[in-house]
Protein backbone atom coordinates (compact mmCIF):
# COMPACT_ATOMS: atom_id res chain seq x y z
CA UNK A 1 0.00 0.00 0.00
CA UNK A 2 1.17 3.65 -1.02
CA UNK A 3 1.74 5.98 1.37
CA UNK A 4 2.81 9.84 1.80
CA UNK A 5 6.24 8.98 2.26
CA UNK A 6 6.89 6.37 0.07
CA UNK A 7 5.29 8.24 -2.93
CA UNK A 8 7.67 11.47 -1.96
CA UNK A 9 10.48 8.86 -1.69
CA UNK A 10 9.79 7.89 -5.20
CA UNK A 11 9.53 11.41 -7.02
CA UNK A 12 12.39 12.49 -4.25
CA UNK A 13 14.04 9.91 -6.71
CA UNK A 14 13.00 10.92 -9.50
CA UNK A 15 13.87 14.02 -9.46
CA UNK A 16 17.73 12.75 -8.16
CA UNK A 17 17.92 10.46 -11.27
CA UNK A 18 17.27 12.81 -14.18
CA UNK A 19 18.01 10.07 -16.61
CA UNK A 20 15.25 7.76 -15.87
CA UNK A 21 12.94 10.38 -15.41
CA UNK A 22 14.47 11.30 -19.22
CA UNK A 23 13.62 8.53 -20.17
CA UNK A 24 9.86 8.66 -19.38
CA UNK A 25 9.39 11.61 -21.50
CA UNK A 26 7.46 10.49 -24.29
CA UNK A 27 6.84 12.88 -27.34
CA UNK A 28 3.25 14.07 -27.52
CA UNK A 29 1.15 11.79 -30.62
CA UNK A 30 0.36 13.62 -34.18
CA UNK A 31 -3.41 14.12 -32.61
CA UNK A 32 -2.13 15.54 -29.23
CA UNK A 33 -0.36 17.63 -30.66
CA UNK A 34 -2.94 18.92 -33.52
CA UNK A 35 -5.38 19.02 -31.27
CA UNK A 36 -2.92 21.41 -28.66
CA UNK A 37 -2.48 24.07 -31.31
CA UNK A 38 -6.01 23.83 -32.63
CA UNK A 39 -6.94 25.42 -29.28
CA UNK A 40 -8.56 28.49 -29.96
CA UNK A 41 -5.77 31.25 -28.36
CA UNK A 42 -6.82 32.61 -24.94
CA UNK A 43 -7.42 36.31 -26.19
CA UNK A 44 -8.61 37.62 -29.70
CA UNK A 45 -6.58 40.46 -31.16
CA UNK A 46 -8.58 43.19 -33.35
CA UNK A 47 -7.31 43.48 -36.92
CA UNK A 48 -5.68 46.38 -36.07
CA UNK A 49 -3.89 45.15 -32.77
CA UNK A 50 -2.52 42.52 -34.55
CA UNK A 51 1.62 42.32 -35.04
CA UNK A 52 4.50 41.09 -37.16
CA UNK A 53 6.02 37.97 -36.29
CA UNK A 54 8.92 40.11 -34.87
CA UNK A 55 6.90 41.88 -32.66
CA UNK A 56 5.06 38.66 -31.38
CA UNK A 57 8.19 37.07 -30.82
CA UNK A 58 9.33 39.93 -28.43
CA UNK A 59 5.60 40.39 -26.51
CA UNK A 60 5.56 37.60 -23.84
CA UNK A 61 1.69 38.27 -23.52
CA UNK A 62 1.16 37.62 -26.65
CA UNK A 63 3.33 34.09 -26.04
CA UNK A 64 0.91 32.74 -23.25
CA UNK A 65 -2.04 33.72 -25.27
CA UNK A 66 -0.97 31.24 -28.22
CA UNK A 67 -2.09 27.77 -28.51
CA UNK A 68 1.15 25.61 -27.37
CA UNK A 69 2.96 22.13 -27.06
CA UNK A 70 6.57 21.50 -24.90
CA UNK A 71 8.64 19.26 -26.99
CA UNK A 72 10.68 17.28 -24.37
CA UNK A 73 11.52 14.09 -25.81
CA UNK A 74 13.55 15.55 -28.56
CA UNK A 75 16.99 14.31 -26.97
CA UNK A 76 19.20 17.51 -27.09
CA UNK A 77 22.44 16.41 -25.35
CA UNK A 78 23.88 19.61 -23.32
CA UNK A 79 25.38 21.70 -25.47
CA UNK A 80 24.10 20.53 -28.54
CA UNK A 81 21.68 21.70 -31.12
CA UNK A 82 21.60 18.36 -33.36
CA UNK A 83 18.48 16.06 -33.55
CA UNK A 84 20.50 12.49 -34.36
CA UNK A 85 18.52 10.19 -36.74
CA UNK A 86 17.42 8.12 -33.96
CA UNK A 87 15.26 10.88 -32.97
CA UNK A 88 13.79 11.37 -36.27
CA UNK A 89 10.39 8.80 -35.51
CA UNK A 90 9.72 11.31 -32.60
CA UNK A 91 10.05 14.36 -35.47
CA UNK A 92 7.67 12.74 -37.89
CA UNK A 93 4.96 12.66 -35.25
CA UNK A 94 5.21 16.33 -35.17
CA UNK A 95 5.49 16.42 -38.67
CA UNK A 96 2.37 14.84 -39.25
CA UNK A 97 0.54 16.98 -36.21
CA UNK A 98 1.81 19.93 -38.06
CA UNK A 99 0.29 18.64 -41.82
CA UNK A 100 -2.95 17.92 -40.76
CA UNK A 101 -3.19 21.68 -39.39
CA UNK A 102 -1.45 22.49 -42.39
CA UNK A 103 -4.27 20.89 -44.74
CA UNK A 104 -6.93 22.49 -43.50
CA UNK A 105 -5.73 25.67 -42.83
CA UNK A 106 -2.60 26.80 -45.60
CA UNK A 107 -1.98 29.91 -43.64
CA UNK A 108 -1.46 28.40 -40.11
CA UNK A 109 2.19 29.95 -39.01
CA UNK A 110 3.95 27.99 -36.18
CA UNK A 111 6.57 28.90 -33.99
CA UNK A 112 9.34 27.01 -33.32
CA UNK A 113 11.18 27.82 -29.72
CA UNK A 114 14.04 27.05 -28.23
CA UNK A 115 15.03 26.61 -24.96
CA UNK A 116 18.50 25.42 -22.55
CA UNK A 117 19.15 24.86 -19.37
CA UNK A 118 20.62 27.71 -17.40
CA UNK A 119 24.20 25.84 -16.97
CA UNK A 120 26.53 28.45 -19.35
CA UNK A 121 26.48 32.29 -20.05
CA UNK A 122 23.28 33.72 -20.81
CA UNK A 123 24.46 34.51 -24.54
CA UNK A 124 25.81 31.07 -24.93
CA UNK A 125 22.52 29.73 -24.29
CA UNK A 126 20.97 32.32 -26.43
CA UNK A 127 22.66 30.84 -29.24
CA UNK A 128 22.09 27.25 -28.55
CA UNK A 129 18.68 28.04 -28.40
CA UNK A 130 17.76 29.62 -31.90
CA UNK A 131 20.33 26.65 -33.32
CA UNK A 132 17.68 23.96 -31.56
CA UNK A 133 14.71 25.71 -33.29
CA UNK A 134 16.46 26.03 -36.26
CA UNK A 135 17.66 22.55 -36.30
CA UNK A 136 13.86 21.19 -35.64
CA UNK A 137 12.55 23.29 -38.56
CA UNK A 138 15.41 22.39 -41.35
CA UNK A 139 14.61 18.47 -40.40
CA UNK A 140 10.85 19.39 -40.17
CA UNK A 141 10.96 20.84 -44.08
CA UNK A 142 13.81 18.37 -45.24
CA UNK A 143 12.75 15.28 -44.23
CA UNK A 144 9.24 15.24 -43.55
CA UNK A 145 7.69 17.78 -46.15
CA UNK A 146 6.36 20.51 -43.37
CA UNK A 147 6.35 24.06 -45.58
CA UNK A 148 9.10 26.18 -44.21
CA UNK A 149 6.48 29.18 -45.30
CA UNK A 150 4.40 27.80 -41.97
CA UNK A 151 7.80 27.50 -39.32
CA UNK A 152 9.31 30.75 -37.72
CA UNK A 153 11.81 29.76 -35.04
CA UNK A 154 13.40 32.05 -32.11
CA UNK A 155 15.50 31.22 -29.40
CA UNK A 156 14.99 32.47 -25.68
CA UNK A 157 17.72 30.69 -24.05
CA UNK A 158 17.20 30.14 -20.19
CA UNK A 159 14.76 33.19 -20.41
CA UNK A 160 12.09 30.58 -19.96
CA UNK A 161 12.92 27.60 -17.24
CA UNK A 162 10.23 24.99 -16.91
CA UNK A 163 12.05 24.04 -13.85
CA UNK A 164 13.61 26.92 -12.28
CA UNK A 165 17.16 25.71 -11.57
CA UNK A 166 20.74 26.75 -12.22
CA UNK A 167 21.90 23.37 -12.44
CA UNK A 168 21.58 21.14 -15.42
CA UNK A 169 18.03 19.82 -16.08
CA UNK A 170 16.77 17.99 -19.02
CA UNK A 171 13.15 19.62 -18.59
CA UNK A 172 14.72 22.61 -19.87
CA UNK A 173 16.20 21.58 -23.00
CA UNK A 174 13.32 21.32 -24.90
CA UNK A 175 11.05 23.16 -27.88
CA UNK A 176 7.84 24.31 -27.70
CA UNK A 177 5.35 24.77 -30.80
CA UNK A 178 2.87 27.70 -30.67
CA UNK A 179 0.59 28.10 -32.82
CA UNK A 180 0.67 32.48 -33.93
CA UNK A 181 -1.39 32.68 -37.08
CA UNK A 182 -4.27 34.45 -35.48
CA UNK A 183 -2.26 37.03 -33.92
CA UNK A 184 -0.38 37.86 -37.06
CA UNK A 185 -1.17 41.04 -39.69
Amino acid sequence: MLNRRTVATGLLAALMMPGVAFAQATTPSATQIERQLEVAPRIQLQPNKRVTVREFKRRPDLRRAAPSIDIQSINFEFGSAEIPFSQYRKVENIADGLNRILRRDRRATILIEGHTDAVGSFASNQVLSERRADSLKRVLVREFGVPSRSLETVGYGEEFLLVPTQNENWRNRRVTLRRIDSFLR
